[in-house]
């Protein structure tokens, strides 16, 4: 669909880096391939010369890029101090904005590289007066403000610990996570617009502080209502201050000088299968993280307008951030990217200029699937590159953006994670893009698929690893002294070697193809298929707008798939759709993954970053309860959970078949739908 043209072989940042690797070190390789062979066996050779191409030898000496190479104890880059508040503001300049803000239905703001900084410095000052400092922790109740990205560099910048939530999480949900991290200060928005109706969150915030004893302080952004309205909360331990009337600093800002592994942050899982983990990473690694992943992989420059479709939960939120690491300018957007209309979105690109775009494949279906004339009436001139995200996306949608946004805009679709706050394989400018398919491995990461034995596979399906450590690989987990949650989460099957938990297929030429959960896979008569490709067949349908599909193992050794299909408005499933269903799926996967039935339901369950809700789903029909498989706030459309409780306990109770009127009576297996032991 893309193919590199004469400035990405030549004036890419990955080709820069290329050819100052061959003026410097004498090293010269042939391609991608070669770079990435290299990037990713010579793992000093590859993190040094990162180190220096971004000039931070000019910033801080090391006593050894990588001391302990073993995994989940690497050392990386003993001897060395960084803040990343420091690095974030190390480009500034007066030649283009550092943020650029938008709230729905709003125009776009603009914001300096020096306002950056003095709110900055006005905030770090604030906080040091509440008695924070290293070691402590702030946590954000805000939506993507720019405010958010003042409180995290503050927080950065005196050495404490940042974590946020949006505050389109329920209440239980921002507790289950900041309980964990116990902060001594609260960064709190009174509300946000979202879909054109504004939500007051101060009772929310007035809820939180009565959970979280450990806060003192609360920071409050007047974003609804511009000016100070009182107290929040009643408890009278708490001291409030109002964002909009906080003193200037009197001293300059002062950056604490942290070692190379000081706690920046905490990120959390999604919560959907158990108590969310507490992710913890450090300044170092995601500073040379970020600049590797965003500068020699997605080729983000300074020019560039930075825009990510994110809340703050969401660890695109932190990458689009790390933008400010290369003196790019990020766009903020806060609001619905459906409103006032499916192409929103879009219109946030135009308006802001926008030249790097992130969006989750969710949207990008969303779009495809409403019908508009986009980009009709549209000026995305401006764009060159979509980063999509989130989860696998159907190739038709990839040949439909391919013909909308025209052969100029290159689509680099990225996969990665919270765990590591970046990508494990997405896109370079220096290969084709192929329609369904990553790119490459990125560059310094060691990814191969291996089988059951931990024997690689080329070209064949297998769980995805990283055979060598990433700096950015979590420091610890919250909560997990001796460390048995964090090995138990990445490194009990393959000892010593990471497993991300999704399918992947790594093929000759390195493109990559995701299939989904390996824990939510479909295994019909010892045949494996990830529920990526389900949705690849059943969702090109017109009558389908989403789907959802498990595989469910029972405690007699039967097992049962069931699809459950969300019909477009005006369609039906009926025996026809249905049929047609079964019979695309038979002849383009398998015989043996038609499912056993095809249930129409109200809608799919995700994450708030729009990952289907697969493995919780399944232990719904294995007869776990809602509430044992996730929390209310945490996921989209909590009730429809419920559903999928009932259809559980009907399909235990009715025989094999379906009712009259196509409604699932049962299942193809006999025995009812209990936990396994």
């Amino acid at each position: 669909m893309w193919s590199p043209g004469r400035r990405e072989l030549e004036d890419s940042n990955v080709a820069r880096f290329m050819t100052w690797l061959e003026e410097v070190r004498g090293l010269r390789f042939a391609g991608y391939a070669e770079l990435w062979r290299w990037s990713s066996t010579d793992l000093p050779g590859f993190w040094s010369a990162v180190w220096e191409f971004y000039g931070l030898d000019a910033v801080t000496r090391y006593d050894a890029v990588l001391a302990d190479a073993s995994m989940p104890d690497a050392s990386w880059f003993p001897g060395a101090r960084l803040n990343f508040a420091e690095r974030c503001l190390a480009r500034a300049t007066d030649a283009r904005p550092a943020l650029v803000a938008v709230t729905e239905g709003g125009t776009p703001v603009e914001i300096s590289w020096e306002q950056l900084r003095r709110e900055v410095t006005d905030v770090a000052a604030a906080l040091r007066r509440m008695g924070v400092g290293p070691g402590d922790c702030v946590a954000g109740y805000l939506t993507n403000l720019p405010q958010a990205v003042v409180a995290l560099l503050a927080t950065a910048a005196v050495g404490a610990v940042w974590t946020a939530c949006s505050p389109d999480f329920g209440t239980p949900s921002v507790l289950a996570r900041f309980g964990q991290a116990r902060p001594s200060v609260l960064v709190a928005a009174d509300g946000y617009r979202h879909g054109g109706k504004d939500h007051d969150k101060r009772p929310a915030v007035a809820e939180l502080l009565d959970g979280l004893p450990t806060v003192r302080h609360l920071l409050a952004v007047e974003h609804l209502v511009p000016e100070p309205t009182g107290a929040w909360s009643t408890r009278p331990d708490v001291q409030q201050h109002a964002w909009s009337v906080l003193p200037p600093a009197e001293e300059p800002l002062v950056f604490a000088d942290v070692p190379f592994d000081h706690p920046l942050w905490i990120l959390w899982s999604s919560g959907t299968t158990g108590v969310p983990k507490g992710i913890v990473q450090g300044h170092g690694g995601i500073v040379v993280e970020l600049l590797k992943a965003l500068g020699l992989g997605a080729d983000l420059r300074p020019e560039d307008r930075y825009l990510f479709l994110t809340s703050t939960s969401w660890m695109v939120w932190n990458f689009l951030v790390g933008g400010l690491l290369h003196g790019s300018t990020i766009v903020l957007y806060d609001g619905s990217p459906t409103f006032p209309d499916v192409d929103g979105a879009w219109r946030v690109a135009e308006q802001t200029r926008a030249t790097m775009f992130g969006v989750g494949a969710a949207y990008l279906a969303a779009v495809e699937k409403s019908g508009t004339h986009f980009p009709a009436g549209i000026d995305l001139r401006a764009l060159r590159s979509v980063l999509q995200t989130g989860s696998a996306m159907a190739p038709s949608t990839w040949r439909w953006v391919h013909d909308r946004l025209g052969s100029a805009v290159r689509l680099q679709s990225i996969c990665g994670g919270t765990d590591i706050c970046s990508v494990l394989a997405g896109g370079t400018p220096l290969l084709p893009v192929r329609a369904g398919r990553i790119q490459c491995p990125a560059l310094g990461v060691a990814l191969a698929s291996w089988d059951d034995a931990g024997e690689p596979l080329s070209g064949e399906q297998g769980e995805l690893v990283v055979t060598a450590p990433l700096p950015s690989m979590p420091l610890r987990f919250v909560d997990d002294p001796d460390g048995t949650r964090h090995h138990d989460s990445y490194f009990s099957t393959y000892p010593g070697v990471w497993r991300h938990g999704d399918w992947v297929t790594i093929n000759a030429d390195l493109s990559v193809v995701v299939s989904g959960r390996s824990d939510s896979t479909l295994n019909r008569m010892g045949v494996r298929m990830g529920s990526a490709d389900i949705y690849a067949v059943v969702e090109q349908l017109a009558e389908v707008a989403d789907s959802l599909v498990v595989g469910v193992e029972q405690e007699d050794g039967g097992y049962f798939m069931p699809l459950f299909v969300v019909p477009s408005d005006g369609s039906a499933l009926d025996d026809g759709l249905r049929e047609r269903i079964a019979t695309s799926i038979r002849h383009r996967l398998s015989p043996r993954h038609v499912p056993d039935v095809i249930v129409p339901v109200p809608g799919v369950p995700r994450t708030l970053t729009g990952k289907k809700l697969e493995v919780p789903v399944k232990r719904i029909l294995q007869g776990a309860r809602v509430a044992d498989v996730s929390s209310e706030g945490s996921v989209t459309h909590f009730e429809l959970l419920a559903w999928f409780a009932d259809f559980a306990a009907r399909t235990a109770r009715k025989g094999a078949g379906r009712d009259a009127q196509g409604e699932p009576a049962g299942v193809s297996v006999s025995g009812p739908l209990r936990s396994p032991r």
